[in-house]
């Protein structure tokens, strides 16, 4: 299969063709020529546009790690066969991973601040990673080509003054996560049931948000309420979160499955 056919059968859009031509690159790199590459930070659902090329490509030697464990946006390197992906993880040779601290007293800031005052210095939101907003603090992922920039020009987020200084990975303090769980009963394993559980809301509703292309399963939009939906899935819905299907159990006295779901609240 040529260049253009994979990405012709993979690419759900031109912006999604354009990422994994990209990536392509980047495998083909480390493939052929033994030089070890890395795409920018992606985003749950490009990071799943990814792993279906690399699928394609036989699982050529690659890592995902976003600079510490559970982060939501990683980068995927790929691996020469002299390399391993311990030797690339330990050393600022091959990791290209970087961490900010920056701090303030007064105000309260959000990741959305943090974000635009990043944006607005003119990066692309490929360069960097997670924020993590803490009390006072919040630790920043980027790429090292833009590191000394931020620690340079990020000097305010909103109308609160900033002192930034570079840290080590093994730095970061990630705030905690919060999730409810939920138990429930469903009448089938059918996404609009469990998201109906999940969400709080009623199976109609759920059903509408996923056909209006609102609703994600395993950072994959999908328009199909009676998709069925397996223990580990991850659904998240725009405007009202995410939640993981952490068990399914057996059937209930009255023949309903049931299930426990943790939602991030």
């Amino acid at each position: 299969m040529t260049k253009t056919e994979l990405l012709n059968k993979l690419a759900r859009d031109g912006e999604e063709r354009l990422l994994l031509a990209r990536t392509l690159d980047k495998l083909e790199l480390a493939r052929n020529r033994g030089v070890p590459s890395h795409t920018g930070f992606l985003s749950p659902h490009e990071r799943a546009a990814v792993e279906g090329l690399i699928r394609a490509e036989g699982w050529p030697s690659h890592l995902f790690t976003g600079g510490f464990a559970d982060a939501e946006r990683t980068v995927c390197a790929f691996l020469p066969d002299w390399l391993e992906g311990e030797d690339w993880l330990d050393g600022q040779e091959y990791n290209p991973i970087r961490a900010i601290r920056c701090t303030w007293t007064g105000g309260s800031l959000t990741h959305r601040d943090f974000l635009g005052a990043i944006l607005g210095l003119g990066l692309d939101r490929e360069k960097v990673g997670d924020l993590l907003v803490g009390d006072g603090s919040c630790d920043v992922l980027a790429l090292e080509d833009v590191a000394d920039f931020l620690l340079l020009h990020l000097d305010q987020a909103g109308r609160v003054k900033l002192k930034v200084r570079p840290i080590g990975l093994d730095e970061i303090s990630p705030p905690a996560v919060q999730v409810k769980t939920v138990r429930d009963t469903v009448s089938s394993l059918r996404l609009d049931a469990v998201a109906s559980s999940g969400f709080s809301t009623s199976r109609g509703k759920a059903a509408d948000l996923i056909s209006s292309g609102k609703v994600q399963l395993n950072h994959q939009e999908c328009l199909k309420p009676d998709r069925p939906v397996s223990e580990g899935d991850v659904i998240s819905c725009r405007g009202l979160g995410k939640c993981v299907v952490k068990e399914v159990g057996g059937p209930s006295k009255k023949g309903r499955i049931m299930i426990v779901l943790e939602r991030y609240v």
